[in-house]
C-alpha cells in the first residue's frame, strides 16, 4: 500500500507540474499576442500619420506583424487552454481503474457512381450497369484505449475500433465469407484491436490488423470502412496475429525488426461447397492446414528530423488446404517506403509479388481458381500468382490543407486465370486485374473538423468479356473526438 500511494503521489505530482507549465505558457502566449496587437495597432497608425522630420532618428523599425503570425499565436494559445481543460475533466471509469480514453470519428459520405460498382458507399470494383447516388453514415468509427500497469518493466496497452459497416444480410448468405469480418449480421462491426506490453526499444502483442508487410494506407476520408485501394494493391485485410517489434538503434536512424505469426481468413471467392452444410462456422482453409501463418519485415527507420520516413522489405508464408484437403501454400514478397520529399511533399508505397493472397487483400478477391469434371465430379484447383501495389503523392500545404495523389494495381496472371474461367460467372471470379485512381483534398479548419472532396475511377478487367469503369465522386464531412 506504501509503494502504491508513493506511485500516486508521485503521479499528481507530474501532473500538477504539467499543468503549472501549461498555465506558464498560456500566460507568456498572452504576453505575446498583446505585445503583436499592440505593434500592429502602432504600425497602422504610424502608416496613416504624415512623415516628420523626427523620422530620422537612429532607432531600428520595428517589423511589420501579419494577420497569419497572431492568427498562429491565437490557434497555439487555444490549444494551451484545450489542454489546461484536459486536466480537469471527469476520466471515464474502468473496471481495472486504470485510465480509458474514448475516441471516434462521426463521419457522413456523400457519392455519386456514375456506372455501377459492387457497394455503392465503399466501392472497390466496376461491374458496369446504371450508376447511383446517395449517402451514409455507416463509416462511422468509434474507438477506445487503455494504458494499464507495469509488468516485467514494460508498459502495458490495449485499444479497439468498431464501426456500422457490418453484413446486414442474413448468415445463410455469408457463409462463403469466413475471412477478416466473418458472417457478422448485424451493422456494428469490430475492425481492428490491440494489446501488448511496450518497452523502450521492443514490442510484444497480439493484435487484429493489417498484415505487417503493409504497415502504410492511403489518405481518404471517402474509403474508410475498406481502406482506399482495398483490392487494387493495397494489402488492407485485418487478421489475427501475435508478433514482436524490436528497433536497433544506429546512429540517428534505428532498424526496425519486425516478426509475427497470422491467422489469414479465406478470400471472398474461393470457397467451394464439395459436401452438405453441416452448421455452424466452417474452419478457414489456413485454419484446416493446423499451421499459422507467418510474416517478417526489416526496415530502415527516418531520423527524428525526418519522422515517419522509411523503407521496408517482407515476407510472407501461410500453409492452406482447399475444400477437398489438398494442400496449397500462399507467399508474398513486399517492399514498402514512405519519404519526405521538397516542397513539403511526400511518397509512400507498398508493393508485392505474391500467390494465393486473397485473404490479404489481393488475388483478385480469391485464392484459387477451381473447375469440376463433369464426367467425374471431381474439382481441379490452382493457386494464382499475383502482383501489384500502390503509390501515393502527398502535398501538405498547411496544417490544414492537404493534396494527395494515388494509383493502385492488383493484376492476377491471366495465364493462370484463363484456363479456369467462368462463362456467365460473377465478376469476382472472373476478374483479372483492378486498377483505381484517385485524388482528394482534405481540409480541416479546426483540430476535430474534417472536410473532403474525392475523385476516383474504378477500371476493373475480367478474363472474359470488356473491361468496366466507373468515375466515383464522394463529399466527406467529420468531426473527430
Amino acid at each position: 500500500m506504501s509503494e502504491q500511494l508513493q506511485k500516486l503521489t508521485e503521479a499528481m505530482a507530474r501532473t500538477q507540474a504539467q499543468v503549472e507549465q501549461s498555465q506558464h505558457e498560456l500566460e507568456e502566449m498572452r504576453k505575446q499576442l498583446n505585445a503583436l496587437q499592440a505593434l500592429a495597432a502602432q504600425s497602422g497608425a504610424s502608416a496613416t500619420a504624415p512623415e516628420t522630420a523626427s523620422s530620422s532618428s537612429s532607432a531600428p523599425a520595428a517589423e511589420p506583424v501579419t494577420h497569419a503570425e497572431i492568427d498562429d499565436i491565437r490557434e497555439r494559445q487555444a490549444v494551451i487552454e484545450s489542454e489546461i481543460k484536459t486536466h480537469e475533466q471527469t476520466k471515464v471509469e474502468s473496471e481495472s481503474k486504470y485510465p480509458v480514453k474514448i475516441t471516434g470519428l462521426l463521419l457522413l459520405n456523400g457519392f455519386v457512381n456514375t456506372k455501377g460498382v459492387d457497394a455503392a458507399a465503399t466501392p472497390t470494383l466496376a461491374v458496369g450497369g446504371p450508376g447511383n447516388t446517395g449517402a451514409s453514415v455507416r463509416q462511422t468509427v468509434l474507438g477506445f484505449s487503455a494504458r494499464g500497469a507495469h509488468l516485467f518493466g514494460a508498459a502495458s496497452y490495449a485499444d479497439l475500433n468498431i464501426d456500422f459497416d457490418g453484413n446486414p444480410q442474413s448468415p445463410a448468405t455469408t457463409t462463403n465469407y469466413t475471412g477478416y469480418n466473418a458472417s457478422n449480421a448485424t451493422l456494428l462491426r469490430l475492425r481492428t484491436a490491440h494489446a501488448g506490453l511496450q518497452w523502450q526499444h521492443t514490442q510484444a502483442y497480439f493484435s487484429l490488423d493489417h498484415p505487417i508487410l503493409s504497415p502504410d494506407s492511403p489518405t481518404s476520408l471517402t474509403a474508410v470502412a475498406e481502406p482506399a485501394l482495398a483490392w487494387s494493391g493495397n494489402l488492407w485485410t485485418w487478421n489475427p496475429q501475435f508478433g514482436l517489434t524490436h528497433d536497433l538503434p544506429i546512429g540517428s536512424h534505428s532498424v526496425r525488426l519486425q516478426s509475427a505469426l497470422i491467422d489469414v481468413g479465406d478470400a471472398p471467392w474461393s470457397v467451394v461447397t464439395t459436401s452438405a452444410a453441416t452448421g455452424g462456422t466452417p474452419a478457414t482453409g489456413a485454419e484446416q492446414s493446423r499451421w499459422p501463418g507467418a510474416e517478417a519485415r526489416i526496415a530502415l527507420l527516418g531520423s527524428k528530423s525526418d519522422e515517419g520516413s522509411h523503407l521496408g522489405v517482407g515476407g510472407y508464408f501461410s500453409p492452406h488446404l482447399n475444400p477437398v484437403g489438398r494442400r496449397f501454400d500462399a507467399w508474398a514478397g513486399t517492399l514498402d517506403a514512405r519519404l519526405a520529399l521538397p516542397w513539403r511533399l511526400s511518397f509512400t508505397g507498398s508493393f508485392y509479388r505474391g500467390a494465393a493472397l486473397g485473404g490479404l487483400g489481393a488475388g483478385g478477391f480469391k485464392d484459387f481458381g477451381f473447375v469440376a469434371d463433369p464426367g467425374t465430379g471431381n474439382y481441379y484447383f490452382r493457386p494464382y500468382d499475383d502482383a501489384g501495389g500502390w503509390a501515393q503523392l502527398k502535398e501538405k500545404l498547411s496544417q490544414r490543407l492537404e493534396l494527395n495523389a494515388a494509383f493502385g494495381l492488383d493484376n492476377v496472371f491471366a495465364s493462370q486465370l484463363r484456363p479456369y474461367a467462368v462463362p456467365g460467372g460473377t465478376s469476382y471470379q472472373n476478374l483479372a486485374r483492378n486498377r483505381t485512381y484517385t485524388g482528394n483534398v482534405i481540409y480541416s479548419p479546426s483540430a476535430y473538423l474534417l472536410f473532403s472532396l474525392e475523385y476516383r475511377h474504378l477500371g476493373s478487367s475480367p478474363i472474359i468479356g470488356s473491361p468496366v469503369g466507373s468515375n466515383v465522386i464522394g463529399l466527406a464531412a467529420g468531426y473527430r473526438f
